[in-house]
């Protein structure tokens, strides 16, 4: 896939995914213009307040997830990669995060490869549940596992091609740019990627990437 190609498809996810804080931001403005109760008008700033906090935690999540964030060095503080996970699920509840990763830092490349897994397997928890993050590196490279676990788990089949590499270029529809970024990391660094069936509310996406 050209890159222009991939911009296009990334611009599609993220203003898709940034229309409903924005516009939600922009519908407040609009109510507390109109508006003179003094309770009203703090109900409308508190709502305000929830959908700015959700714009910026998605931005912050994909800066680091698509774009150039993490300083002008090959490792990437996995701290950094906690806020942004904390952020983009914390703040409704409905999808609890288990964070296990000691590694104090990452290769970009790897680091983009474990956010957008782990935005690939919170899309799948369609009404919610929990999301366990790990990841651990060894003499022979990395390897990340996300595990997905909740009452309902849909994982769309042709997401799965492209995860697998197995989809043609020309048919990725904007849902599927993560999953198309984490195939290109993972075949550009030598790795592979696993992914188990939704089976019994479980989803399982692993990668090894040699050192």
């Amino acid at each position: 896939m050209k890159s222009h190609e991939f911009a296009s498809l990334l611009c599609s996810r993220l203003c898709h995914d940034l229309l409903s804080p924005v516009g939600a931001l922009n519908n407040g403005v609009e109510l507390l213009a109109d508006e003179h109760d003094p309770e009203m008008r703090a109900r409308c700033l508190e709502l305000l307040g929830e959908s700015a906090r959700a714009s910026a935690n998605k931005l912050k999540f994909f800066r680091l997830a698509f774009g150039a964030a993490g300083g002008f060095g090959d490792q990437v503080d996995t701290r950094e990669a906690r806020v942004a996970a904390d952020g983009l699920f914390g703040g409704d509840g409905r999808i609890q995060l288990g964070w296990m990763i000691d590694e104090p830092s990452m290769s970009k490349a790897a680091l983009k490869i474990l956010l957008n897994l782990i935005l690939i397997a919170g899309d799948a928890l369609v009404r919610g549940g929990r999301l366990d993050v790990g990841a651990e590196k060894h003499d022979k490279g990395l390897d990340i596992v996300i595990r997905a676990e909740g009452p309902r788990i849909v994982i769309d089949p042709e997401l799965k091609k492209v995860l697998l590499g197995e989809s043609e270029e020309e048919s990725i529809a904007p849902r599927g740019a993560a999953a198309w970024l984490v195939h290109s990391l993972v075949h550009e660094g030598g790795g592979q990627i696993q992914l188990s069936d939704e089976e019994e509310g479980t989803l399982l996406i692993g990668t090894s990437l040699p050192a």
